[in-house]
């Protein structure tokens, strides 16, 4: 690359690559937490389609000889199916996990014979899925890959420029029908180079570690570039600093007295076919015929416990950051109130930050219905709802049908009552509360049984002739009756919180005058406006002025503002009288 610099007066334009700069967080409508058949545990990673998840995370696997599909796989299935758009989707595990690596052989023989690496590659996925070494079949698929891990190539090695061609390849290919899943071009060892191997590909790890002093856990990212794959990141590679020389040849190593062409790549799939090894964790436990019915201590096969670490609990500590991840609405299929302690962590995590509503599940699978009122009464909470009993789908992966609890398939039903009307909306009823996909449910409730579930803060799944499975409640938590103990309600307030919070962060430094007040209030009142003609207010009124901002508020450094709402309540108790009247009788205008 020539240098540019100015030796004579003028003018030099330059440009600087930014576009592999991390992007800023952002909200997803869902946050999904549980077992999945691969990926980094406890990292929290935004899938965009139901494709984008199967490619990160898996769909089916087999356990004890038989296929079965976490709830974690339905879910997000289902959410994608009634337009639900981005998932930020968190993998739990039981015990400990390490993903595999592969090494690049160097073509020069005296590197190579010395077994130094080109590079090395390590997988995104963590667990022993990951690992595909062994044998090499004589059409040149490995014996042990799969759908589920990948391999690596190179080609198109070029001594002269230093540059080289890397595949990223699915792992159950071969020879002659390669699945390329990545390729990049014009690689290269020189860290000057915008083409070098670390940053375009990308080596950044991360990591969850835990800090007393801030009372959590938390993910430490090493590396200095972002990873651009899906797949693999770059461990390590030997930095051959300014390939050419001044004069346009190859530069020399320094350190070996060989030319830089040395460190190159081999090209072909290396000594190992292109295999990923060395990757621990036992990624699918044996779940037998009961991975749905009969979740306890052990939850889809994995432990939820205190005990045996429970990582229900370190991925709820990593989600509680609200700088980092933005979400709406989050569940935990298979995660069950009366089972499993971790529920009540995800209800603080939402009480505290105030910004997402969650979807709890209060009991397994064959309950009565005196058992999840009793789970309900133990509860008073506005930012969290519970639906019962458990229904019926067709698994996406397996084809089986199979019972699942209610949380899996209403982040589906939120997510079509928000695309045909808005988060104010109730998403449950005939015209919004449909569950798609359901086969049945597995209790046709009587308006008795409704009534009963309804009192008790348990929202009905109920059954029409004609209809189908509905959500035919949209209660909160809470105890105490307000405005709060409608979800509709709730997210109505979640949703202007956030909007409107986001505006006041941008006042934050801003000098305390009418100007930065005006400013405020031409934002926020257009807003909720819209929200007033949406259905959403029947009256607002905002207030930030001289007499909310008073000098000693303004000598505190401080701006308040005062927002007053009257939401719209939904008309959940249709009472019609039908008079029967005498012959004769005219009827009024």
């Amino acid at each position: 690359m020539a240098q540019e610099t100015l030796i004579s007066p003028g003018v030099l334009t330059r440009e600087n690559d930014l576009s592999q700069i991390t992007q800023l967080p952002v909200t997803v409508g869902l946050a999904l937490v549980g077992p999945t058949v691969k990926g980094q545990p406890n990292i929290p990673t935004v899938v965009t389609s139901y494709s984008d998840y199967i490619n990160r995370f898996g769909g089916s696997f087999i356990s004890g000889g038989a296929a079965y599909e976490f709830l974690t796989s339905i879910a997000a299935y289902n959410y994608f199916q009634q337009g639900g758009e981005t998932i930020l989707v968190t993998r739990v595990v039981s015990g400990s996990f390490a993903p595999a690596s592969a090494s690049a052989i160097c073509s020069g023989s005296a590197l190579s014979s010395a077994n130094s690496a080109s590079f090395t590659l390590e997988t995104l996925n963590y667990g022993s899925m990951a690992n595909n070494s062994g044998s090499i079949l004589s059409n040149g698929a490995l014996a042990s890959g799969s759908q589920e891990n990948v391999r690596w190539e190179v080609r198109n090695v070029n001594p002269s420029a230093g540059t080289f061609t890397l595949l990223v390849r699915r792992g159950d290919d071969n020879t002659n029908t390669s699945v390329i899943l990545e390729t990049y071009t014009n690689l290269s060892l020189d860290p000057n180079s915008p083409n070098f191997i670390e940053s375009v590909v990308g080596n950044q790890s991360k990591t969850i570690q835990y800090d007393a002093d801030m009372g959590g856990y938390y993910i430490r990212i090493s590396g200095d570039y972002p990873n651009n794959s899906r797949y693999v990141r770059v461990k390590s590679s030997y930095n051959t600093p300014n390939y050419l020389n001044n004069a346009g040849g190859v530069a020399l190593d320094t350190v070996t007295g060989l030319s830089y062409s040395a460190s190159l790549p081999q090209a072909g799939s290396g000594s190992i076919g292109g295999a990923f090894q060395g990757a621990s964790g036992n990624d699918i436990p044996y779940v037998g015929a009961s991975l749905f019915t009969n979740i306890s201590t052990k939850t889809q096969g994995l432990y939820s416990d205190a005990v045996n670490g429970d990582m229900y609990v370190t991925s709820s500590n990593i989600l509680a950051n609200k700088d980092e991840y933005d979400y709406e609405l989050l569940i935990t299929p298979g995660l069950i109130k009366n089972q499993h302690t971790a529920v009540a962590d995800f209800i603080q995590n939402a009480e505290e930050r105030g910004d997402f509503f969650y979807i709890a599940d209060l009991v397994p699978y064959g309950a009565t219905i005196g058992t999840p009122t009793n789970v309900a009464a133990g509860m008073d909470t506005n930012y969290a709802g519970a639906y019962w009993p458990w229904v019926q789908v067709v698994s996406q992966e397996t084809g089986k049908l199979v019972w699942v609890p209610a949380s899996t398939i209403m982040a589906g039903v939120y997510a079509f009552n928000d695309n045909v009307s808005a988060e104010w909306f109730a998403p449950a009823g005939l015209n919004r509360g449909g569950l798609g996909g359901v086969i049945q449910a597995e209790r046709k409730l009587s308006p008795t049984n409704r009534d009963t579930l309804y009192a008790g803060k348990v929202n009905p799944i109920a059954t029409f002739p004609n209809v189908g499975v509905t959500a035919f409640g949209q209660k909160t938590l809470q105890q105490k009756a307000s405005a709060l103990d409608r979800i509709n309600v709730r997210r109505l307030l979640i949703a202007l919180k956030r909007y409107i919070g986001n505006i006041a962060e941008t006042l934050v430094f801003e000098q305390n005058t009418t100007v930065t007040r005006n400013r405020f209030l031409s934002q926020v009142t257009p807003y909720l406006e819209s929200v007033q003609q949406r259905q959403g207010l029947y009256a607002f009124r905002v207030v930030m002025d001289d007499t909310n901002n008073t000098p000693d508020v303004i000598d505190r450094n401080q701006l308040v503002g005062q927002i007053y709402l009257q939401p719209t309540r939904t008309a959940e108790f249709i009472l019609l009288d039908f008079n029967i009247l005498p012959t004769g009788v005219e009827f009024g205008s």
